[in-house]
């Protein structure tokens, strides 16, 4: 099955927001936090990010197992562009958009 590029944009479980939301503390082991790891994409992605992603896999694994693999592929391809090297940063991008720095 054909997966159409729109669906692998998965930044719907990350949003920026810029009102004060509650937080809450949580214990994890340090396996778990480990673990978490292995899903993040950028060296300051948040863990609140992470776990969004990891939420967000999981649901759509039961509706939608081929777009969930996807998913995780295309998360590993990123992990090995950021390693290259091969990524923009979030000032590149603006001045490439053209948006106020």
């Amino acid at each position: 099955m054909k997966i159409p590029a729109k669906s692998l944009n998965i930044p719907g479980y990350t949003q920026v927001n810029n009102t004060m939301t509650p937080t809450t503390t949580l214990k994890i082991h340090e396996d778990t936090k480990l673990e978490l790891d292995h899903f993040r994409e950028y060296r300051n992605e948040s863990y609140d990010e992470v776990i969004k992603k990891v939420v967000f896999i999981a649901k759509t694994c039961k509706t939608e197992p081929e777009l969930s693999q996807e998913t995780i592929r295309a998360i590993e391809k990123a992990r090995e562009r950021i390693k290259k090297g091969k990524f923009l940063t979030e000032t590149e991008a603006r001045k490439r958009l053209g948006l106020h720095v």
